[in-house]
């Protein structure tokens, strides 16, 4: 089990709301959410107004943190 879910063990969410980005499909989530009782709940594709706090959020939280970085390959 991860550590942070140890640590939330009894205060486990009823469910996730998540869309079907590629950094949210994982079978470990999904046997974790599954294991503790936790459902996952999936936003309609092609549609960021189902969540439009989170995708807000997201937008705000990228602009400010990770497009100051410019991630470069590293050469030898």
């Amino acid at each position: 089990m991860w550590p942070a879910l140890r640590m939330l063990d009894k205060r486990l969410p009823v469910s996730i709301q998540r869309d079907s980005g590629s950094e949210f499909i994982s079978k470990s989530l999904d046997k974790c959410a599954f294991k503790h009782g936790v459902a996952m709940d999936f936003s309609r594709p092609g549609k960021p107004a189902d969540n439009p706090y989170i995708e807000s959020f997201n937008g705000s939280l990228q602009d400010k943190y990770l497009n100051i970085y410019w991630l470069l390959p590293l050469e030898d």
